[in-house]
């Protein structure tokens, strides 16, 4: 009983090397740039730049097959920092910005059918089968994915008013540097 607990051990610790290894060995770097222009973007996965997340549209960026300035949730904010990073021009945005807004479900109306929650790219909606569903309001990036396929149309969008949690600089912020004055 012993000797094949040891086996096991043996064999464990030797196959934990052997991948241990393999990850250093084997290792795939990621382009730094694809991984700069991923963090400015808002991160919704709405696909409203017509890619199926923001991970495909950084890569297209940095491969340079599409431009800077396809992402309404990120705004005209996004395409400055994307054009800052990139040494771009700043171009305005392709399709109208809109205000930041998160999804509320009509918890009367819902018949439960989980298309919301299938559709929802960041997972902001909770619920289970022939039940209510809800929205998980700081997880909702407002992306407008889980209103289409709502049989009973019980979803709708909600502007969120600018408050001290949410608001954010109009204007490009400026960095003032002190001046020591000599006396």
């Amino acid at each position: 009983m012993i000797t094949a607990i040891l086996v096991m051990a043996l064999g464990a610790v030797i196959l934990g090397a052997a991948l241990g290894y393999a990850s250093i060995k084997f290792k795939v770097e990621g382009n730094p740039l694809v991984e700069k222009i991923e963090a400015i973007l808002p991160q919704t996965q709405c696909g409203q730049c017509g890619f199926p997340g923001c991970k495909p549209y950084a890569e297209a960026i940095a491969e340079g097959e599409v431009d800077i300035n396809l992402c309404p949730p990120g705004g005209i904010e996004g395409v400055r920092k994307l054009a800052d990073l990139l040494g771009r021009e700043v171009k305005p945005l392709e399709v109208e910005e809109k205000p930041k807004q998160i999804a509320i479900i009509d918890e009367q109306t819902c018949i439960g059918c989980t298309l919301c929650i299938q559709a929802c790219p960041v997972d902001a909606i909770v619920g289970a089968a022939k039940q209510m569903h809800t929205i998980v309001e700081s997880l909702c990036t407002g992306c407008e994915l889980c209103i289409k396929p709502c049989p009973v149309e019980c979803i709708r969008m909600e502007i969120i008013s600018e408050d001290i949690d949410n608001w954010k600089w109009k204007y490009p912020v400026i960095e003032i540097k002190q001046v020591k004055q000599i006396a």
